[in-house]
């Protein structure tokens, strides 16, 4: 069985690929520090994001969750990847 920390940096790096895919982000520019904002990710592009990260973990991810209150790549990642491994539990 694979340690935790590996299946984190897994589940992080295909949330990151979701949010590069969805939300028509080059990779270089998702660093944790960088806003939502600076990234010009619209509503619509969140939503494309959430749907596509149920899709890909088979989670439901509700649209008035903590993702709404996300400030930066970091802080979207980290509520993603928690409420994903809510889910699984």
């Amino acid at each position: 069985m694979e340690p935790v920390a590996s299946d984190n940096s897994k589940m992080y790096d295909e949330i990151i690929d979701v949010i590069c895919k969805e939300g028509m982000v080059d990779r270089e520019k998702l660093t944790p520090d960088a806003t939502i904002e600076s990234l010009d990710l619209k509503s619509i592009d969140i939503v494309m994001i959430l749907t596509a990260i149920e899709e890909k973990f088979d989670v439901y991810i509700p649209m008035d969750g903590s993702f709404q209150e996300a400030k930066t790549v970091q802080d979207l990642i980290d509520a993603l990847a928690d409420h994903i491994k809510k889910e699984k539990k």
